[in-house]
């Protein structure tokens, strides 16, 4: 879930391992693509952007992730019934620092979290996402705009099902990318564990997380 600020590579190398295995809900279908709203001109760009000048007011996020995704999400609010948060995951920054960080529309501010990303993303284990998929059985985490869906319980037991919005992840429901809780996430400086490709948060902060995102929330 989520953009990397420096461009990412989309080269497949890895196609070999397990995905996380599906909990048998039935079939499912491809969420939507949503593209990127157009450009706007620079005078109703910054009108629009004036209206959200009370997020993050400590800039945690970066500024120019946090920018293209509240235009996103400006533009496609009724496709996210969740309107009370907004998601974006920094996969530039190190599995050691806060990278998944959770906006409060209404209040404007943010809560900053460690996540994992997936093995076939960075299979030196040096805590850096080097390499993005949107392919079964790659074990790589997934770019682009994400919608939160329904919850289950599954193998890693309270879990918050994903769509993806954009081509580049459009395959997360068929591979069970999702918020999960998990042991090797912690909320410590050093360098998380990996999943499968899913974006996993530490077991003791994993209902609050399903609880603020569920039900059509936007990740990016």
């Amino acid at each position: 879930a989520g953009y990397e600020s420096v461009g990412p590579t989309m080269e497949e190398t890895l196609s070999e391992g397990d995905t996380l295995a599906s909990d048998g809900t039935g079939d499912q279908t491809a969420a939507e693509i949503v593209p990127a709203p157009a450009p706007l001109p620079q005078p109703q760009e910054q009108a629009l952007l004036s209206k959200y000048d009370h997020l993050d007011p400590g800039h945690e996020v970066p500024t120019d992730l946090l920018k293209k995704a509240v235009l996103y999400f400006d533009a496609n609010q009724s496709k996210f019934p969740n309107k009370n948060y907004l998601s974006v995951i920094d996969f530039a920054k190190n599995s050691k620092q806060k990278r998944f960080f959770i906006v409060d529309l209404k209040s404007g501010k943010v809560w900053g979290i460690h996540t994992a990303h997936g093995k076939g993303s960075d299979p030196n284990h040096d805590g850096l996402a080097d390499s993005f998929s949107n392919t079964a059985s790659s074990n790589k985490s997934s770019l682009g705009v994400y919608k939160t869906a329904e919850t289950y319980n599954g193998k890693h037991g309270r879990s918050l099902r994903l769509d993806g919005l954009s081509s580049t992840n459009s395959n997360v429901r068929a591979r069970a990318i999702v918020i999960h809780g998990a042991a090797y996430v912690s909320e410590a400086s050093v360098i998380q564990g990996r999943s499968f490709g899913c974006p996993a948060v530490a077991e003791n902060l994993k209902d609050k997380v399903i609880d603020q995102l569920k039900g059509g929330s936007m990740i990016y």
